[in-house]
Formats: structure tokens, C-alpha cells, sequence
């Protein structure tokens, strides 16, 4: 943790603050309070003042640090940097910047993932997904407001969620697999662009989204 707190923060600003450390700490003792302590006890943090900052529960912790990851993404990149990509190497390259935010914490990810996939968390998980697809979405320069903008955004949870279910056990040299697995994810994108602009050019409103999400998330390596 290299920034520093005001004299006197806010709850937002302590969560902020504790959110990045708080996986690490997860990965031994489980997104819960004993988690929360031991971050504030690193950043010198007063106790009391955490647990009030985290007193949600463990979907709020994993919120917080899905946001401080979305911060560290965003940070990777200038916008003059991603102007200078295509559309394509755009969102390859915050996928991947997603995945180096998460890669020291994969053991707190997984555990994160098991609590946001109970029945209770299953709307709540969707909107972070959602989130964090218009966060990369808008990093590359979208700015559909028509049918576009909820296909896109739809088809990036798809292949980011299916994304994250193989580097959580890539164990190959600089995760390469994922990489790779990434590249076909992406590759489903662009023929979906393709052939939605074909199909609705030709009154094609029976097309399922629903079908091919699930394709993109099941469809073998």
C-alpha cells in the first residue's frame, strides 16, 4: 500500500484504502473479519475503524477489492496508449491487465468467486461483472447507447467470466494458456459482431443472445 490516508478518513476512503491488501489476506483466513483485521494491522490502521468500514460482510469486502482491482486496471494505460490499439487490442490488453491485478491473489479470488456464487450473491456477482465489462468497454472508447452498448458489454461478462475460470488453474509459463484462451474469447466477439450486423440487417430479431453467451462461456478450449 503505497498511499497514505487523510488525518481523518472516510468509511469510503478506509475501505479504498484496505480493499487492495484485503485478498491477500482472504487467501489464509477467508473473506471475513479476521481478514479485514489483519489488513488494517499491516497498514496501521485502527481496528475498530475497519471493522466499521467492512461491517457488510464478505460480499461487500470482495466489492471493494474488485474496484481497487478496476482502479489498477484503468491505471495501466494512458488514453493516448489505447488510441494507439485497435478495438480488439484494446479490450485483450485490460482483460489481461484485470488478470495481472488479480494474478498475486488467486487463492482470495477463488474463495471470492465460491461466496459470489451462492444463490443470495448471484445478482449482486452479475452486477460486477457487469461493471467491470462498461469499465473496460468505456476504457477503449464505447460510447453506444443503443442496442450495442448491452451487447457488447453482455458478450465481454461472457468471456471474461470464462476467462477467469481457466487462469484460476493455468499453472503454464506467464499464464499463456489463458493468453491464448483469451485470443479464441475474443476472436467469438468480432464473428458476433459480424453476424449480428448481417442477421439484423435482415429483420433478424429472433437471434439469441442468451445461446450464444452460453457458447462463449462452454464451448471447449
Amino acid at each position: 500500500m503505497t498511499a497514505s490516508l487523510p488525518e481523518d478518513p472516510t468509511l469510503d476512503e478506509v475501505r479504498a484504502f484496505l480493499a487492495p491488501e484485503l485478498a491477500a489476506q482472504a487467501a489464509f483466513d477467508g473473506w471475513n473479519e479476521t481478514a479485514v483485521l489483519a489488513a488494517a494491522d499491516l497498514a496501521g490502521i485502527d481496528a475498530d475503524l475497519a471493522r466499521l468500514a467492512f461491517n457488510e460482510g464478505p460480499v461487500d469486502m470482495i466489492d471493494a477489492w474488485f474496484q481497487a482491482v478496476d482502479a489498477q486496471m484503468a491505471a495501466k494505460y494512458s488514453a493516448d496508449e489505447l488510441a494507439a490499439m485497435k478495438v480488439r487490442q484494446r479490450i485483450k490488453a485490460l482483460v489481461e491487465a484485470r488478470l495481472e491485478a488479480l494474478e498475486a491473489d488467486r487463492e482470495g479470488l477463488r474463495r471470492a468467486l465460491a461466496i459470489l456464487a451462492a444463490p443470495p450473491h448471484v445478482r449482486r456477482a452479475a452486477k460486477m461483472g457487469w461493471r467491470a465489462a462498461d469499465r473496460m468497454w468505456r476504457l477503449a472508447g464505447d460510447t453506444a447507447t443503443d442496442y450495442n452498448h448491452y451487447s457488447k458489454r453482455t458478450l465481454l461478462s461472457g468471456v471474461y467470466g470464462s476467462t477467469i475460470s481457466v487462469f484460476l488453474d493455468d499453472e503454464s509459463e506467464d499464464f499463456v494458456e489463458t493468453r491464448a484462451f483469451l485470443d479464441r474469447r475474443i476472436e467469438n466477439i468480432m464473428q458476433f459482431e459480424k453476424v449480428k450486423a448481417k442477421v439484423t440487417g435482415r429483420g433478424g430479431d429472433r437471434f439469441s443472445m442468451a445461446r450464444f453467451v452460453g457458447r462463449l462461456r462452454y464451448r471447449g478450449a
